[in-house]
């Protein structure tokens, strides 16, 4: 049997492999990671305890803060969820912080009005100019905001009636900055794309969250669906619109500075997730930039504090696990051509090592959507069918995640480009013909591209017998083919 490409020079067989194992060994360390945030989820106590909230006398006032621009099928049902909050009405201010260009101005002035004259304590602040985007509209706000307490909602929300009062209760104690709930998701059965993203959420809050509280370790207000204490912004430094993730980078300033942030799990706040692979792509993009900017920021003082060595080290992977995507767009390059020098060489401890760095990566991966499923989902097992393609769809997002750590590593802030929204709560309602298209980009055929080589490799190892790599490389091609051509895809939808 002879592999299609059993001419390769030794010396560039050698670099391969070896390239190879260190990509591998990259993603293995945060799979090894990844493990002890479960570790630690696991073995975590109950959360923390909250006093009940006082006479409804006593309760603070609080500001619920609605950065909006041009969100013309949501504004109102925003308005609507913040005003119907179960809260005292002289306890509650609700500022709209409007940016917007187009007629959600005048949709939004007219649902202020009808609140108004229902007796409720509704401001409609809008600025000359869009600077610092959302970070310089909760700026301008913060400065305006008459409560003691700060409650952020992004346009895609709807908190529950009972979420400020199963939250400020955790403001009891003095040193408590933060409260951050659990995202959960209007249309998660919307569609593959949109479970995907719902999978990938529940992990990062249900383990990673919990987890990082549990272990006094820094985590993030997520930007929405929490309430800070106004003087934790204040003594943080405000809102600073320096890098794309403002609220990453509240988030550190602010626990810095000793304060202390709470994760409450049990407090769920539904959402709207992209429906739109453009969308989808430029929120991901935004996210993973902004972290990377943060951490180029943040981490020399987190490394000159007196934090102990392991709140140092989870800050680092935490700010830093983003750049996996470029080591998995490295793999996808070279792992045809590695493949073949892997089964010239026929070497047994090559085989053994990346099998044990390969296990690592990805049964933690596993294993940790499986636990936050498992936490959140009674159909749990139904759910971890969807693993396989998360994980290509991972895949698939490596060229669009990678030009976002690149840029961030060598660029500027660049342009906040919001995620557009449809209002779609359910199977069956339509975003094609509405207004808003997320921004396009030809590094679809890039992604194609990828998709094109995978599908000539898998032909190449079928004509050369080598099967067991396939399933691998068919993981590869589903994820850039389906990145790729659905871009295009919904790009002519919209148009």
């Amino acid at each position: 049997m002879h592999a299609p490409l059993d001419s390769i020079p030794a010396p560039v067989a050698r670099a391969l492999l070896t390239s190879h194992l260190l990509v591998w060994t990259f993603l293995a360390l945060y799979g090894l990671h990844r493990l002890h945030l479960l570790r630690v989820y696991r073995r975590r106590e109950a959360g923390p305890t909250q006093a009940p909230l006082a006479a409804p006398s006593e309760w603070p006032r609080v500001t619920v803060q609605l950065p909006v621009y041009n969100e013309r099928y949501v504004v109102e049902r925003l308005l609507q969820a913040a005003a119907d909050l179960d809260y005292p009405r002289d306890r509650l201010e609700i500022q709209l912080l409007d940016d917007s260009t187009d007629e959600t101005t005048e949709i939004a002035a007219a649902k202020v009005r009808t609140l108004r004259d229902a007796g409720f304590d509704v401001v409609h602040h809008r600025r000359t100019s869009r600077a610092g985007f959302k970070a310089g509209a909760l700026q301008e706000g913060l400065g305006r905001a008459s409560g003691e307490f700060l409650a952020v909602f992004d346009a895609d929300f709807v908190p529950p009636p009972n979420f400020l009062q199963d939250t400020v209760p955790h403001f009891s104690d003095a040193t408590v900055g933060m409260v951050q709930g659990r995202w959960r998701h209007l249309n998660q059965d919307y569609s593959a794309l949109a479970q995907a993203q719902a999978i990938s959420l529940d992990g990062h809050f249900v383990v990673e969250h919990a987890a990082r509280m549990a272990d006094g370790c820094f985590f993030n207000f997520n930007g929405t669906a929490g309430i800070l204490r106004k003087s934790c912004i204040e003594d943080a430094g405000g809102w600073q619109s320096d890098t794309l993730t403002e609220d990453l980078d509240l988030s550190y300033r602010a626990q810095l500075k000793g304060w202390r942030f709470v994760f409450a799990p049990a407090v769920g706040c539904p959402s709207e997730l992209p429906v739109e692979m453009n969308a989808f792509k430029s929120q991901q993009h935004r996210w993973v930039k902004g972290s990377v900017q943060v951490a180029r920021k943040i981490l020399p003082a987190v490394w000159r504090s007196s934090l102990p060595a392991r709140v140092k080290w989870e800050a680092t992977f935490h700010l830093t696990s983003n750049a996996a995507y470029v080591a998995l767009l490295l793999l996808s390059a070279i792992v045809y051509p590695v493949v073949i020098a892997r089964y010239a060489s026929k070497s047994l401890l090559f085989t053994i090592v990346d099998a044990v760095l390969f296990l690592t990566a990805t049964v933690s991966v596993t294993l940790y959507l499986a636990t936050a499923q498992r936490a959140t989902r009674p159909d749990w097992r139904r759910m971890l069918g969807y693993v396989p393609f998360v994980m290509s769809l991972g895949i698939g997002l490596a060229v669009n995640n990678t030009r976002a750590v690149l840029g961030a590593l060598v660029g500027g802030r660049g342009v906040f480009h919001r995620t557009p929204k449809f209002s779609i709560e359910r199977r069956g309602d339509g975003w094609r013909g509405k207004r808003y298209r997320a921004p396009g980009s030809l590094w679809a055929l890039v992604e194609l591209s990828f998709a094109i080589y995978f599908a000539w490799a898998m032909f190449a190892l079928v004509n050369a017998r080598l099967w067991a790599p396939l399933p691998f490389f068919l993981l590869y091609f589903f994820g850039f083919v389906y990145v790729g051509a659905l871009s295009f895809v919904h790009a002519a939808r919209r148009a």
